[in-house]
């Protein structure tokens, strides 16, 4: 079996990946809060941890790996969009506002995951399907010492648990010299962090022993963990920006709540993207969405691009590294992906075949997708050089489909991106068929035989190509039902 390393964040260092149980490998990612799209650094770690699942279910097997992703959908920015539909006069109750407009943004996460090859987790549970066991949870840990009730709010009690800032490598006194702490008069100490929060007659909340009220953000994930995965699982992992607090309060509370089961044992976050080497911010004009760059291009470009591009940019750079988004890397993406559709063609996949061993080799330490890829084009380079294409793939099956076989491990080549990529060169050489059709003009204007005009003329209507002749321009356009077969057999 494929040796598999993973840095582990909680030992800060390379180790081999032993799941616990390797009939039943769990992972579990902090997902989105669903408030609004999501942007393009968003997708970074949902692009990182489907390769992992892509790697793990190859390793030991589609139905011995489980992979969850939770929807935040208890939020305070969820809140004020539903209140501000209500008091617009939409008579509906907040909680059902709420839930349109989570269900609506979880839609558009959804689609725009999908276009970037995302494969589903097996579990997305949302916080608001979990609140009982949230509040059961809660309750054992106030049992147990390492909680209390003030004022309607239930706090942890950071000081009960020994092991607190491990995972960050901090001690509690550097956190609250380094960052921003709400001191409320509730509090016994300053780290202390909310695990229940009441809610007045003007926010969703529900029934609990401390009266009307919601969970804290970091009870959810410890208590959708548990009741999907276990209390001992194999890997968690998110962004860097969740490793403190969100990460770290995840392990205090479930550490606690669940004494000698260990959580998870392997901790991975990726590092934070950036645009055109600058932090993305609205204030710098250089924050978009997903859903931008599908529909609008990168920034300057009047075109979208294909989520498969945004994930050849996003591979080219190892998960741990922060990652560059340039206008360039998405031009060569591009055109990378165009050279790759043309070997790959409609060669059907083939199951039964395995993946390039140094592409899984790469992909086994620690997710090297960047030496992945320089493996996988010197794959397809071996089958046909770049700038090369060909429509002769037939005495190439085999080793084409082994090429998708193993682009299959990163996600790319597939089949529902080759009528985009069929389209977008054959909307690139009708320019080409314009050209050659106005030089037949010419010529037949001269010798006045238009028999050649006339029969690629008829070939283009034919393959549903819209031809517009006037007095000095020959001018094509890609109909309905463009067959892209039929211009093919024209070249």
């Amino acid at each position: 079996m494929v040796a598999i390393k993973l840095h582990n964040t909680k030992t800060r260092k390379k180790e081999v990946f032993t799941p616990i149980d390797a009939t039943n490998v769990r992972m579990y990612v902090c997902g989105p809060t669903v408030y609004d799209r999501a942007h393009l650094g968003n997708a970074r770690p949902v692009v990182v941890f489907d390769v992992l699942y892509r790697l793990l279910r190859h390793v030991y097997g589609t139905d011995h790996v489980t992979y969850a992703r939770n929807f935040t959908d208890v939020d305070d920015k969820i809140n004020a969009t539903a209140q501000a539909r209500k008091a617009a006069g939409d008579p509906r109750s907040l909680e059902a506002l709420i839930r349109e407009r989570t269900e609506e943004t979880i839609g558009w996460y959804h689609a725009d995951m999908d276009a970037l090859g995302a494969l589903r987790p097996d579990q997305e549970p949302r916080a608001t399907e979990f609140v009982p066991q949230m509040v059961t949870m809660i309750q054992a840990l106030i049992a147990s010492g390492h909680a209390y009730e003030r004022q309607g709010h239930v706090l942890f009690r950071v000081r009960s648990y020994k092991e607190y800032g491990a995972l960050s490598g901090r001690s509690i006194d550097d956190m609250i010299a380094g960052a921003r702490v709400e001191v409320a008069p509730f509090k016994e100490y300053p780290m202390d962090f909310v695990l229940w929060k009441p809610s007045d007659a003007d926010l969703p909340g529900w029934q609990s022993p401390w009266g009307k009220g919601r969970p804290g953000w970091h009870i959810e994930c410890s208590a959708m963990s548990y009741e999907l995965l276990g209390a001992h699982f194999d890997i968690h992992g998110g962004g860097l920006d969740l490793q403190f607090p969100h990460h770290e309060n995840e392990i205090a509370q479930s550490a606690c709540a669940h004494p000698g089961e260990g959580f998870a044992n392997v901790w991975m976050h990726n590092e934070m993207l950036q645009v055109e080497g600058k932090k993305m911010s609205k204030s710098l004009g250089n924050f978009f969405t997903v859903r931008d760059l599908l529909f609008s291009g990168v920034p300057g470009d009047k075109m979208g691009v294909p989520g498969e591009v945004i994930r050849l940019v996003f591979l080219q750079t190892h998960y741990r590294r922060p990652m560059d988004w340039t206008a360039e890397k998405t031009r060569q993406a591009l055109k990378t992906l165009d050279w790759l559709y043309s070997i790959v063609g409609e060669i059907p996949f083939d199951g039964d075949l395995l993946p390039n061993k140094k592409v899984v080799d790469a992909l086994s330490d620690d997710l090297n997708t960047s030496l992945a890829l320089t493996e996988f084009i010197q794959q397809a380079r071996n089958i046909r050089p770049e700038g090369q294409r060909s429509a002769e793939n037939d005495s190439q099956v085999a080793v084409v489909a082994e090429l998708k076989r193993t682009a299959g491990l990163l996600g790319l080549l597939s089949m529902t991106e080759i009528a985009w990529w069929a389209n977008s060169r054959a909307a690139n050489d009708l320019s080409l068929y314009a050209a050659r059709l106005s030089h037949l003009r010419t010529q037949a204007k001269e010798t006045k035989d238009f028999t050649k005009f006339d029969a690629l003329r008829s070939a283009l209507i034919k393959g549903g190509v819209e031809v517009r002749i006037s007095k000095d321009l020959v001018e094509l356009l890609p109909g309905p039902e463009m067959d892209i077969a039929a211009l093919e057999a024209l070249k």
